[in-house]
């Protein structure tokens, strides 16, 4: 095959990849349209679990474009070469995992429109009111940071740029926990460890994605990326994943020490009254699945490419499950109003909701991942974001460094 032929596939693949992305976001905007015509009765959503599936969909996003910056914050900040050369692709991710975590908050919450009522008027007191300059102020210092690595003039700055953006990220991830933190709303959720614990969390899943994301560039360009920087990503994930789950044990066991949340506790982990679901989707789909599994996957003798794609794959899955206990199990489960008293009414008091999401929820959800994958795909198609590695070099070094290491 010609270059000029080759050039023109890769345009032809360019274009379907644009428009299915395009065509999956337009979806998700047609089913946003349709639940705020119809109203939420289309949903699985009830008036006690008002956060459903999209609200997964959009936490994940959110907290992952912080924590897929953490591999710019290791090359820019820490000096790390080989994560500098990530840091462009790194910094793009953030940006479109944000518009599409927001994509699909701001249209999941209904009335999209009053948005300007948000932006324009502010109560303090709120955590809600927090991340409106939160997420806006990380837009601005993630655009300025890509800024200083695009242009020569300003390289000098990307330091400086790189160590706001890694002080920022730490704060947006903080708000976001405590979005659940100060919800004294809902019992299951109050815990000072949910802000650390969404820090935390942050790095493994926005290294996951930043891995999938590259490994799929790098097979689009025919580049194999060498070992020693796998095996070095791979550590890398590795750690986050087990800080992870250590973490989110240490917060089940503190709210196990509470004899107020020994129910929810026994509802979440041991699928008692009702919460079998949840049970299975913590045990299994997180711990099992997105945590156990990966390890394996990550720290056997040699890890290779596949195996790190597939851990990476494995850790996002994990992270969706763990949302859905999280978010819409600490829905479900009745809040004790008046603690040490039986209150009793018609309207299901101490009931556990059964939720289920329905189609328009699914389709608005993975219309922001649309959202964000259009914005990845043009965004590298009209910059240069493919990481440059001096891959001569480096295959020539990895045999040694195994040879050292044996």
């Amino acid at each position: 095959m010609t270059a000029l032929a080759e050039a023109r596939d890769d345009a032809h693949r360019f274009w379907l990849l644009v428009l299915a992305g395009g065509l999956v976001t337009a979806i998700g905007l047609g089913a946003a349209h349709y639940m705020e015509v119809h109203g939420h009765i289309v949903t699985g959503m009830t008036n006690q679990v008002v956060w459903g599936l999209p609200h997964v969909f959009a936490i994940f996003m959110i907290v992952a474009a912080s924590g897929v910056l953490n591999v710019a914050s290791i090359g820019s900040v820490f000096g790390h070469t080989v994560y500098k050369k990530r840091a462009p692709l790194s910094g793009l991710l953030s940006l479109a995992l944000l518009a599409g975590g927001l994509m699909v908050l701001m249209l999941d919450l209904g009335r999209p429109e009053r948005v300007i009522v948000a932006a324009t008027h502010y109560n303090f007191k709120s955590v809600f009111a927090w991340n409106v300059f939160l997420y806006s102020g990380m837009a601005a210092i993630v655009a300025l940071y890509l800024w200083t690595l695009f242009e020569r003039r300003m390289n000098r700055w990307s330091k400086p740029a790189g160590i706001a953006a890694l002080v920022w990220r730490f704060v947006l991830t903080t708000g976001t926990g405590s979005i659940f933190g100060f919800l004294v709303a809902r019992q299951s959720y109050q815990s000072a460890l949910l802000a650390p614990l969404f820090i935390v969390l942050s790095f493994g899943w926005g290294l996951a994605v930043f891995l999938v994301v590259q490994s799929t560039m790098y097979a689009w360009n025919r580049i194999t990326l060498p070992a020693e920087i796998q095996r070095r990503m791979a550590r890398l994930l590795g750690v986050f994943i087990a800080a992870s789950l250590y973490l989110v044990a240490v917060y089940h066991l503190t709210n196990l020490y509470f004899a107020r949340q020994g129910a929810f506790e026994a509802f979440i982990l041991f699928g008692r009254d009702g919460g079998g679901t949840f049970a299975l989707l913590f045990w299994v789909g997180y711990v099992l699945v997105g945590s156990l599994a990966p390890l394996a996957l990550l720290f056997k003798p040699k890890p290779d490419g596949s195996s790190l794609l597939v851990a990476a794959a494995l850790v996002v899955l994990g992270a969706f499950a763990w949302l859905f206990v999280f978010i819409i199990g600490g829905q479900a489960f009745p809040l004790e109003i008046f603690p040490g008293h039986v209150v009793t009414s018609p309207f299901a008091d101490g009931a556990v909701e059964h939720y289920v999401p329905r189609l328009p929820e699914w389709l608005l959800g993975f219309g922001g991942v649309g959202a964000a994958f259009v914005l990845t795909t043009v965004g590298v198609r009209v910059l240069d974001f493919l990481p440059q590695d001096d891959f001569a070099p480096a295959a020539k070094a990895a045999p040694a460094t195994e040879g050292a290491s044996s």
